[in-house]
């Protein structure tokens, strides 16, 4: 449980039925690494309205420290690619190497569970089962709800991960869930949604001042100037005061620390026609679709493609896996 209103009705769901059901909270970071205080981070608010849900559902709740395995496996790597101009995706590896990955483990090995433990959680996605090869295994769909539609964030959970993994909000929408939250007087029924404040303070101690020339791609001038090329991604306004049309971030030069940027929310120069993609792994690693096996590039153009992204592919509503963009041309 997060402390937000998606997990609190997700517990009520389940406690509702024949569960054996406990809650787990991740802490995910440890405030001594920025400040020297373990007090006055968003996580003791978050882990205070865990244990008021849980005192109203009546289930045992536990805090987990995860925060080692988050710096090293999530932050650590999310801090070297901004280094080097690109633009991670802390949340895809979050799922990944966090919640279904050390937690997981973590509670497999905990003595106190005497069955193999199954993962609730509060994403909007779907679960079901299909035999293949006369061997049921699990696909991760699209929610009813295609607008908050997270399986983006979980198309790195390997399927080991995925068939433990219990996805209740899937057929419920997000304003069902904020009635449901009310109608059962869950105590996180008005919250507004976590933006992870701990991890943005952070950041801004590794945005300290680089500065740099913003350059019209069009016109080779310079425009502007900026404080850091990690400040920006790819397709992101530039806030260049002065200018008689808003201009876009289309590359950056990392070694020259250079950031180029394009008049127009649609000039040419923002889309990509083809993109390579690196590390790319199917949640059925053994069993990739044979009909997806050979090279093709986009149907369309696509508009600001940000190396360093996670790229995925569908069938449908069914979520194959993913990988990480290292070209775009």
């Amino acid at each position: 449980m997060s402390g937000g209103v998606d997990s609190s009705v997700t517990a009520k769901l389940l406690a509702d039925k024949d569960y054996d059901l406990s809650a787990v909270f991740m802490r995910n970071w440890d405030t001594r690494d920025e400040s020297g205080s373990d007090h006055g981070c968003e996580w003791e608010k978050d882990w205070e309205d865990v244990r008021r849900v849980c005192g109203v559902l009546d289930i045992p709740c536990k805090m987990v420290d995860l925060s080692r395995e988050y710096w090293t496996r999530v932050f650590e790597p999310s801090l070297k690619s901004w280094e080097s101009g690109i633009t991670p995706n802390p949340d895809v590896w979050c799922n990944k190497e966090v919640k279904f990955g050390a937690l997981l483990d973590r509670l497999t090995e905990d003595p106190g569970l005497s069955n193999t433990p199954w993962l609730a959680t509060g994403h909007y996605a779907n679960k079901d089962w299909k035999y293949h090869n006369g061997v049921p295994r699990p696909r991760l769909l699209r929610p009813r709800d295609v607008t908050k539609d997270q399986t983006y964030y979980l198309s790195s959970v390997p399927e080991r991960s995925l068939s433990r993994a219990i996805l209740p909000l899937g057929s419920i929408k997000k304003t069902e869930v904020r009635e449901l939250a009310v109608k059962w007087n869950l105590p996180t029924a008005a919250r507004q949604e976590s933006m992870g404040i701990c991890f943005v303070g952070e950041k801004r101690k590794f945005h300290d001042l680089y500065p740099g020339p913003i350059i019209d791609l069009e016109t080779g001038l310079q425009v502007g100037e900026h404080a850091g090329p990690w400040n920006f991604t790819i397709g992101q306004g530039a806030k260049v005061k002065g200018l008689k049309e808003k201009t876009f971030v289309v590359k950056k030069d990392i070694p020259k620390n250079i950031i180029y940027v394009v008049p127009g929310t649609d000039h040419s120069a923002l889309y990509a026609q083809s993109l390579t993609i690196r590390d790319w792994t199917w949640i059925w690693a053994d069993s990739p679709p044979i009909e997806l096996m050979r090279p093709g590039g986009l149907k369309a153009p696509a508009k600001a493609i940000a190396l360093g992204q996670v790229a995925t592919i569908y069938i449908e509503d069914w979520c194959l896996g993913c990988g990480t963009i290292v070209e775009v041309a």
